[in-house]
Order: C-alpha cells, then sequence, then structure tokens
C-alpha cells in the first residue's frame, strides 16, 4: 500500500492510499468515523482480479485538512483531483456506511468518469418524500444527527459533552469483529485522532443538501444493505433503489450494519464485470 499526501490547488492536503497495480481502479470511501484505507481484506482477491483500490482519508480525518461545509460533492472533486494527479481519467466507486454515500456522491457529481458505483449501507439524501429518515434508527444515531441539524457550533458542543454512541452490537457484531473484519476497528480506532471535526463535518454532510443528485446517475449501481440495520435502516437503500434508475437493491434478511460485510463476496465480481 502506497501512501502519500496531495496538495490541492486551494491548499488542503489529502492524505491518500493507493494499492498500485491492476487495471480496474476503485475509489473507497470509508464509514464514519474512520480512516480512508480501503478495506483490507478484499487486497488480495481484487490484486487477482485486477482491481487498483484509492482512496483517502476525507477531510478533517487522519491525514487530510479540514474543510467545513464540505458536500458530497465537493468531495467528488476532491476524488477527481487525486485521480487527475495519478493519471486515471474513469474508475468504479464503493463505499460503506456514509461512505457509500459519498460514493454516490461521486457518480452523480462526475457523470461519465465513474463507470459503476457499490454501497453497502448507504445513506439517503436528507428530506426527502417517501421517507421517514430517522425510522428504526438506534436512538444515539438520531440523537447525533439531529445536532447535526443544528450547525456546526450544537454538533461540536454535542460531541465535546461526552455523550457515547452506542451502536448497539449484537453478537453477531462482535463475532463478525473477531474474524478478518476486525479490520474495521483498525480503521476506526484512530478515525478521531486528528480531532472531530472528520465525524461532525461527515453527520452535517449527512443533513443538508448533497449537492448533486443520485437520482441523475447513469452508471449501473448496486445497493448491499442489511434488514436488520438499525445505524442506516434498510429504508434507506430501499429508497435509493426506487428512485435511482440504474440501481439494484441486494437485502441482507439477517444483517446489520456491520455484518452486511458478510455479504462482500458478490462485490468485488460485480465491479470486474462492471470494467
Amino acid at each position: 500500500m502506497q501512501e502519500n499526501d496531495l496538495r490541492l490547488s486551494d491548499g488542503r492536503t489529502l492524505h491518500v492510499y493507493d494499492t498500485g497495480n491492476g487495471d480496474l481502479p476503485v475509489f473507497w470511501n470509508h464509514g464514519t468515523p474512520n480512516l480512508g484505507a480501503p478495506p483490507a481484506p478484499l487486497l488480495a482477491e481484487s490484486e487477482r482480479l485486477g482491481i487498483r483500490w484509492i482512496s483517502f482519508d476525507r477531510p478533517g480525518y487522519g491525514g487530510s485538512s479540514p474543510a467545513p461545509g464540505r458536500t458530497m460533492a465537493s468531495v467528488a472533486y476532491d476524488a477527481a483531483a487525486v485521480a487527475d494527479e495519478l493519471g486515471i481519467d474513469r474508475f468504479a466507486v464503493a463505499g460503506y456506511s456514509g461512505g457509500g454515500s459519498y460514493a454516490l456522491g461521486c457518480a452523480a457529481t462526475l457523470g461519465e468518469r465513474v463507470t459503476a458505483a457499490v454501497t453497502l449501507a448507504a445513506i439517503a439524501p436528507y428530506g426527502v418524500q417517501g421517507l421517514d429518515w430517522f425510522d428504526g434508527m438506534v436512538p444515539s444515531g438520531v440523537a447525533s444527527l439531529r445536532a447535526a441539524l443544528g450547525g456546526r457550533d450544537v454538533k461540536a458542543a454535542h460531541e465535546a459533552s461526552g455523550v457515547e454512541y452506542d451502536p448497539e452490537f449484537t453478537k453477531d457484531d462482535f463475532a463478525l469483529f473477531d474474524g478478518e473484519w476486525g479490520w474495521l476497528g483498525s480503521v476506526a480506532s484512530h478515525g478521531l485522532d486528528a480531532g472531530p471535526y472528520g465525524l461532525i463535518d461527515d453527520d452535517i454532510s449527512y443533513v443538508t443538501p448533497w449537492g448533486c443528485d443520485p437520482v441523475t446517475i447513469q452508471a449501473p449501481i448496486l445497493l448491499l444493505h442489511g434488514e436488520r440495520d438499525r445505524i442506516i435502516p434498510a429504508s434507506h437503500g430501499a429508497w435509493l433503489a426506487a428512485h435511482c434508475p440504474t440501481a439494484e437493491l441486494r437485502l441482507a434478511p439477517e444483517a446489520s450494519h456491520f455484518t452486511i460485510f458478510d455479504e462482500v463476496g458478490v462485490l468485488l465480481p460485480w465491479l470486474a464485470g462492471h470494467r
């Protein structure tokens, strides 16, 4: 894995990850609050399939400068800057949790540059018709995202108050973390090392306009979502599938927000099939 810092035209820095090999570049979009390294358990099979993973810490995380007010669209332009620096014209995108929404934002913003998009437990845009956005979320998630509706100062105060986020892990979640997908813990454990603003700006971006419209995406989309997800309920995936013409939704009846990673066996072949 190569890691480098890219200086952007506005003076910000992005910390970039690149596996370096493969004829199918795929940009990974990480969850909240995580670092941006692409999913280690997929790398060996990715190499066999010729998939090259590229990613970066979203602004405010890890080695990337904060960008107050960032949106799905603005981060898509960051991805385009990374692709330009690496000499990559077209690429696929993938993402987990809120990162799945950033992947969709990338596809909506960059148009034909994005060849395909895969999400695991993506968040639908806030305030859309036909979706009770908070319904089914764990109480900690509702409180955190309602604080984000108050803006950056209110959200920052919420995070500084000592409140603890409780994802309400199940025994199946803990079993997942004991296996190869313990990788999730490795990227989450250092997600706030650079301070709280990656998390704060992520949550604000989920409850404010994206700056783009996922309904306009022309590239094929695969949406993976667990029916037992209480972090981002499956109703979000259903809304996206119903409104994005190119989307296919695959629901996993027994999967949570975390054990959805048990379903990733379809991810790499699907991406490889959309070169």
